[in-house]
């Protein structure tokens, strides 16, 4: 390998100062992306039009970076929006013709994501379109999400086993009376790649399962957290409501519908890696090749998914970078004041991860750092509006 090729390998990570300003500015953005979405969900509005904002601020404000770059940075949105409500899980971003509002008291999970060449930053949130503080078991399945998140921060550190993590959120549910949705995965985030090799199981199950894999320094992670008050066992009710998919860039075939081919010409212009949203097409095209594209595995759909009519479903994700001084969450946004039915008090083993610092204090004390304050905070989310630390 030359020089020049070992120098651009060492700055795929974070050892980079490049790679971890891009990564910031994508969470910048991917943070200020979720807050609009946010203030846009109100009773009698259209999701799909709070999706199509949340996609064309990220499209906007990534367009407006590195302008001036000597070759040509690929930036704009990761993951497209979407607005899941209540029972349904994940992946809900309708196309343009869809109808469906938003209602009071709704509970509706935003997923976003944004790129700067490359380097990805995500988040997820949930809101409940009221005003006042969250009651009741609405109030225990969002804490119970934003505790084992706080929780998952404090384990997603170099020298442990992602294994530790699986069994930490399950439990931290269990003490809301909730369940880990089963099927969610953490994944690691490297250029280009939303769904690196190295993962965190929510829920094993025979149906799924990864390698065990330990966290090291510099690398960066996608932390998905998805609770809910029924079973955990979400199920795909109806294929014409997944809208969005991503190119299996290992799979070929040769396509025999016009449309198919024109279709996946265009994915293969516009979207070669990351995941993207049937809108971004032309539609009539669209219904047709997309169909011959999924079967022949050429595209990884990302279905809806659905828990009983009557459960509620939250979701928190962030995006955390394993710095040498420790973990950085850089996506998130506070969340509404909640007062939950159940406590963790009296969890002697949720207290104790919630004590863990987030930094690593160095040995020997550098000159730098003395009479600074301690970094690490003893994490309290379940009544409170903190969702962590902000970007």
């Amino acid at each position: 390998m030359s020089d020049d090729e070992l120098k651009e390998e060492k700055e795929l990570d974070l050892t980079s100062n490049d790679v971890v300003t891009k990564y910031k500015s994508a969470a910048e953005i991917v943070n200020k992306a979720l807050q609009l979405v946010i203030a846009e969900c109100k009773p009698k509005a259209k999701i799909v039009d709070i999706c199509e904002k949340g996609d064309n601020f990220i499209r906007e404000q990534t367009g407006n970076m590195y302008k001036n770059a000597k070759k040509k940075i690929e930036k704009g949105v990761a993951f497209p929006t979407c607005l899941s409500v209540n029972n349904t899980v994940c992946h809900f971003s309708p196309l343009a013709t869809d109808e469906t509002v938003l209602e009071e008291n709704d509970m509706v999970k935003i997923d976003l994501g944004c790129h700067i060449d490359g380097f990805i930053a995500v988040v997820a949130h949930t809101h409940v379109i009221q005003s006042g503080p969250v009651t009741g078991r609405a109030a225990d399945v969002i804490a119970a999400a934003n505790t084992a998140a706080e929780v998952a921060l404090r384990l997603v550190r170099p020298g442990k086993n992602n294994k530790d993590v699986s069994d930490a959120i399950q439990k931290v549910a269990a003490a809301y009376d909730c369940k880990i949705v089963e099927g969610v995965l953490s994944h690691q985030l490297k250029q280009f790649v939303i769904d690196g090799n190295k993962a965190i199981l929510s829920v094993s199950n025979p149906d799924t399962r990864v390698d065990d894999a330990e966290f090291e320094e510099n690398e960066v992670y996608s932390i998905d957290i998805v609770t809910s008050t029924g079973e955990g066992k979400p199920k795909l009710l109806d294929e014409k409501q997944t809208t969005i998919y991503k190119r299996a860039v290992d799979k070929n075939y040769h396509l025999k519908m016009k449309a198919s081919r024109f279709i996946f010409s265009e994915i293969n212009q516009k979207f070669p890696v990351m995941p993207f949203s049937a809108r971004a097409l032309e539609e009539k095209r669209a219904r047709l090749g997309l169909v011959e594209c999924v079967n022949h595995e050429l595209l990884q759909p990302y279905p809806v998914l659905h828990e009983k009519p009557g459960d509620l479903v939250a979701h928190i994700k962030f995006t955390v970078l394993l710095m040498p001084n420790g973990s950085d969450r850089v996506t998130s946004h506070p969340l509404q004041q909640l007062q939950p039915t159940k406590s963790i008090d009296d969890n002697a083993e949720i207290k104790a991860w919630l004590a863990l610092g987030t930094k690593t204090k160095k040995k020997g004390g550098g000159k730098k750092k003395k009479g600074k304050k301690s970094e690490s905070a003893e994490a309290e989310p379940m009544d409170e509006s903190s969702n962590g630390a902000t970007a």
